[in-house]
């Protein structure tokens, strides 16, 4: 796994390198400099125009006239960062000293559209005297027949012995809840040490290709990610229901897909929000900086769910029933499934 991605990985750092010195000094910092420049590495290098069904040059052409050598930098950096935010991509910003733009709309979907409550989650499922296993907190439910983790965010460092530790807690669990919703991502080499416990026979987890050329769709030839080799002979080969939803970006929705090739895990919940590409930065001529994925990111189904990776159970929470009872639907069910050896591949 780490192989490919850190191919990737080089060659887009490399790109971000190479632009910088060809910019070098030679290109003047104005204004309609910076906003052209702008628009033209993201139409050269920006990997997702194909799923994200934006006319690039409807929207320099929208854009451009408000731009003009002399005008207020803030005024610039407006212009620039709403011709971003058309692309609704979490992994795209403009960076200035003083700002950082973001993807309006995808962030406020993040906030409100986020199906878990922590204060029911702790009280109710975790428990006040809940484990914590370095990133992941976690607990037994239904009398020790099931595991619940929740686990926060992919920038919580997880070793494959800690996630041994916490499945060695619970030697009477008939299966386990992995809760991810609200889990904005991280690094992607929590992944590996999650499904490093989980069956493997070497199985393609996914497919990725690198920008390589100046057309919307010049990509380089598709690399496979591997299923990592298990770190020993007894896995956890019971079912894994893992919890999603529209908090849940980049890594999260990189291990959502990771299940499609896993006979004991299942999704769980709601769409998630996607960010499947790897970003690398640039440069502009005013000394702005800027970030984009210069890669996509292919399922085993042959679909580039870039835009959100779609459960296999759908269900969202019921936030009448959680104020009025305190219970979480998602996890309640969840669990039943689960008792019940009522969920099939």
């Amino acid at each position: 796994m780490k192989k490919s991605v850190l191919l990737i990985f080089v060659a887009s750092m490399m790109m971000a390198s190479c632009e910088k010195l060809i910019m070098g000094n030679d290109m003047q910092a104005s204004a309609v400099n910076t906003f052209g420049y702008l628009w033209q590495q993201f139409d050269q290098q920006y990997s997702m125009f194909d799923v994200k069904n934006v006319d690039w040059n409807g929207v320099y052409d929208s854009l451009r006239p408000m731009v003009h050598d002399g005008m207020p930098a803030d005024s610039l950096y407006e212009v620039c960062a709403a011709m971003l935010n058309t692309l609704q991509d979490g992994h795209v910003n403009l960076y200035a000293s003083y700002d950082v733009s973001r993807a309006d709309s995808l962030y406020y979907r993040f906030y409100t559209e986020t199906d878990i409550d922590m204060t029911t989650v702790i009280l109710n499922y975790l428990g006040i005297n809940y484990h914590s296993t370095a990133g992941m907190a976690h607990s037994s439910l239904c009398d020790g027949k099931v595991i619940y983790i929740r686990y926060g965010s992919f920038g919580s460092g997880i070793s494959v012995g800690q996630f041994r530790h916490i499945i060695d807690l619970y030697p009477n669990s008939k299966g386990m809840i992995l809760d991810m919703r609200g889990n904005g991502g991280g690094s992607l080499s929590n992944i590996e040490h999650i499904l490093k416990l989980m069956p493997s026979h070497g199985q393609v987890l996914y497919r990725s290709q690198i920008k390589n050329g100046p057309g919307h769709n010049d990509f380089g030839p598709l690399q496979e990610t591997y299923a990592p080799q298990t770190m020993d002979e007894e896995t956890f080969a019971k079912p894994v229901l893992v919890l999603v939803d529209k908090g849940c970006f980049s890594a999260t929705s990189a291990f959502a897909i990771c299940t499609q090739a896993y006979d004991n895990m299942w999704l769980m919940g709601d769409s998630t929000s996607g960010g499947l590409g790897l970003p690398t930065m640039g440069y502009l001529p005013n000394g702005w900086r800027y970030r984009m994925p210069v890669t996509r990111t292919i399922a085993l189904d042959g679909n580039n769910y870039e835009n959100g990776v779609p459960p296999d159970i759908y269900i969202r929470l019921d936030w009448d029933a959680l104020r009025a009872t305190g219970h979480d639907n998602i996890i309640d069910s969840a669990c039943c499934l689960i008792i019940n050896d009522a969920i099939k591949k």
